[in-house]
């Protein structure tokens, strides 16, 4: 595999050659790398983790900037909680690990999820009833367009169910972003009510942040959300798919399914359930490419894949869940040169 193959650079362990490849180790180095590129009017695309990413086989003919900053400090604190900043570049996992030994309650339910600190308010990352909205204060940006820094709140970052306004927006490079989490042994109280039944609890309790986060990553393990080298399961993006969120006078259509509520009366279906009872399970194959065998929710390469072929069998089950249900699945990760 080449240096500037991008397939080196992501979970999936897809995607073709970059033009150029560099890293940055400083946030000033990789404000200086994207306003050269902007002033010049250059492609440039910025990869942290790699882990919500798909990238044609074509790859990206431009500038790739690979962010490796790192850096977890707590800038403030008081009897009740911290607030800490922490470098776009930074593992999110080393610095959920963190929090739960310092006694930081807050994000322990986000271990186990791959990629960078930076990425999470892109995407307002979630997991076992925990996003990162429910912790950040601010997140510390780049604008593009203004050549400045600046600090955004909760409200202007516009968060919603696996979205913000950084979402396939390329204005603001993120530098690091604040997290005011609790000073507590104890979790906040679980949301989700499988990690609630594997605690031998009910919803609303709370438990010992290490307990909280060993469950968890028991519980993303049995998935294959938890990366290994030697387990293709995990060689994906996570959740391809988002799960839809409908008018309610249409949900009444369908028949009866699992689902919950959503905001302003809509109501979310899971979409592994639609994608199952479409007539895809777990494992259903593609060329080189799977529905992983633990999670019908990922799609992953068994190491002789293709973007191409990743994306036909995303096209074969959006287009089969449509056809069942007359519901749209959406992707969840960024598409780079590619598209389904």
């Amino acid at each position: 595999m080449s240096d500037t193959s991008l397939a080196a650079y992501t979970t999936l362990r897809l995607g073709g050659p970059a033009g150029t490849v560099t890293t940055a180790v400083h946030t000033d180095e990789a404000v200086a790398a994207v306003r050269s590129a902007t002033s010049a009017g250059r492609p440039l695309l910025i990869l942290a983790g790699g882990s919500n990413v798909v990238i044609g086989d074509d790859g990206f003919d431009g500038e790739v900037l690979l962010l490796r900053t790192r850096g977890i400090e707590a800038v403030a604190e008081d009897a009740s909680g911290v607030l800490v900043r922490v470098a776009a570049g930074e593992p999110w996992d080393d610095f959920v690990a963190h929090t739960v030994a310092n006694g930081w309650s807050g994000v322990e339910c986000l271990s186990g999820i791959p990629g960078a600190a930076g990425a999470t308010p892109i995407q307002n990352v979630g997991a076992y009833g925990q996003e990162v909205a429910h912790t950040i204060e601010a997140v510390h940006a780049y604008d593009r367009q203004t050549d400045a820094s600046l600090v955004m709140t909760p409200a202007q970052c516009g968060f919603g169910y696996r979205s913000s306004v950084f979402k396939h927006n390329d204005r603001y490079l993120v530098t690091a972003v604040d997290f005011r989490l609790a000073r507590s042994g104890e979790s906040a109280p679980i949301r989700y009510a499988e990690l609630a039944r594997s605690l031998g609890g009910e919803a609303g309790d709370r438990v010992p942040l290490r307990q909280a986060r060993d469950t968890v990553l028991k519980l993303r393990a049995g998935k294959g959300m938890v990366l290994d080298p030697e387990d293709r399961d995990t060689w994906s993006v996570g959740s391809f798919f988002t799960n839809p969120v409908v008018p309610a006078d249409f949900f009444a259509t369908l028949g009866e399914m699992p689902h919950w509520p959503a905001a302003d009366g809509t109501v979310k279906i899971p979409a592994a359930w639609l994608i199952e009872n479409a007539g895809f399970p777990k494992g259903f194959a593609g060329a080189g490419v799977a529905i992983s065998g633990k999670h019908t929710l990922a799609l992953t390469n068994r190491g002789t894949g293709t973007t191409a072929a990743l994306l036909d069998l995303a096209r074969t089950i959006r287009d089969g869940v449509h056809a069942r249900f007359a519901v749209e699945l959406h992707p969840e990760p960024v598409l780079i040169n590619c598209a389904i």
